[in-house]
């Protein structure tokens, strides 16, 4: 797999992996936990090297699972973590950045994973209380100790990122981005080319829709994130199948499935764009680093750029989490 630079200088595989799912959000976890770090590894064989994790998944438990897998390969891996929430009682209660919590994240995430730095260290949500120049400034801190690497921002908004910048170098903004979410196209894409910042999409295939395995009928199971996300409701999600259908008769004119066209789409709308689609399948690993090597047309782009034209039924979150972004 070919590789991209996020901001200036964090050399990573053009297809990155979201860990999240392998510790929670789509249904029970994994019965085997030598499976998950099986496939966590079998990710890095394939040529993927960025691997994307946070403290408030599980809580803790996924950063504890990735640190086991890359234990030996540490040298092969770009680890991504994450700070910004006061977590208590096992669940995530709010925002926390404040500079002495931010530290005290970093020292817990570094023993978890069991390294000795920390690749990238992304800001989860921007935290309204607290300052974006405080926060750069104590991920500055943390970079001037040895203990963190890169800075990055997760899901902020384009005048945050430029006044974060501006106090010390982002080197990649995280958001959901995909050929159903296009919010950050109209601010925060440009922004990001303008500084020389990396762009990561997460849930580049729409939370699993666009491998067309979600099915309006099928309903969704405990600890299923989508059961509680609008555009997967029963009425939303049967109007949305049209969106996924022209996509997979696109995907067979070009000798591909519908994830990896998904996947190749974002990877064509910038050089610095690094996807990090997740999953527990080996089989999927496969699929989503050979979508770096599909080729489309401008044609073909032109095409799925206009599929959300007349729009897409549902927001990509709830009321609460809406109110998160774009901050």
């Amino acid at each position: 797999m070919h590789s991209r630079i996020l901001g200036t200088s964090l050399e990573v595989s053009a297809i990155g992996l979201g860990a999240m799912g392998m510790s929670q959000s789509y249904g029970p976890n994994p019965g085997d936990r030598d499976e998950m770090i099986g496939v966590l590894r079998y990710a890095v064989e394939q040529g993927i090297t960025l691997i994307d994790t946070a403290e408030v998944y599980g809580p803790y438990d996924n950063e504890i699972l990735v640190g086991e897998a890359i234990a030996p390969i540490r040298d092969q891996v770009v680890v991504a973590t994450k700070f910004g929430w006061h977590i208590a009682d096992g669940r995530m209660q709010g925002t926390d950045s404040r500079p002495e919590q931010i530290r005290r994240v970093a020292d817990a995430s570094l023993k978890r994973l069991g390294v000795e730095s920390i690749d990238l260290f992304y800001q989860h949500r921007v935290d309204p209380a607290v300052p974006i120049e405080d926060v750069a400034g104590a991920v500055g801190e943390l970079v001037a100790a040895g203990k963190v690497h890169h800075f990055g921002l997760s899901e902020a908004g384009a005048d945050t990122i430029r006044r974060a910048h501006a106090t010390f170098p982002v080197t990649a903004v995280q958001s959901e981005y995909s050929l159903w979410t296009r919010d950050p196209e109209a601010e925060v894409l440009p922004t990001c080319a303008e500084l020389g910042i990396g762009f990561v999409p997460f849930s580049p295939l729409g939370k699993g829709f666009f491998t067309g395995t979600v099915r309006p009928g099928q309903g969704f199971g405990e600890g299923e994130i989508r059961a509680s996300i609008p555009r997967f409701e029963e009425q939303n999600l049967a109007r949305n199948q049209a969106l996924l259908t022209q996509v997979q008769q696109l995907a067979e004119a070009v000798d591909a499935t519908s994830a990896q066209v998904a996947l190749a789409w974002l990877l064509a709308k910038g050089p610095h764009i690094v996807p990090i689609p997740g999953t527990r399948r080996r089989g999927r690993i496969d699929e989503n680093a050979a979508a770096a090597a599909v080729r489309l047309s401008a044609d073909d782009i032109a095409t799925l750029d206009a599929l959300t034209d007349a729009g897409v039924a549902g927001d990509r979150y709830g009321e609460a989490g809406m109110r998160m972004v774009g901050l």
